[in-house]
């Protein structure tokens, strides 16, 4: 019988400190957490960076665009 817990989801959590630290690189300002998908969100930036690993990339150039 397989086990119900996720593994993958313990090693993508981030550090709330973190979190609470990080801004976006380009607008410098704060970022909303999708724990969904794992993306840091600058909305006014129009970016979704992505968290791998548990590592936020905050780099502009791996973000994803957000479309409207």
């Amino acid at each position: 019988m397989a086990d119900d817990t996720d593994p993958t989801v313990e090693a993508t959590r981030v550090d709330p400190k973190l979190l609470e630290l990080l801004v976006c690189p380009l607008t410098k300002e704060s970022l909303d957490y999708d724990a969904t998908r794992q993306e840091l969100i600058s909305r006014s930036a129009k970016l979704a960076y992505p968290i791998r690993d548990g590592i936020p990339i905050m780099l502009p150039e791996e973000a994803r665009a957000l479309t409207d």
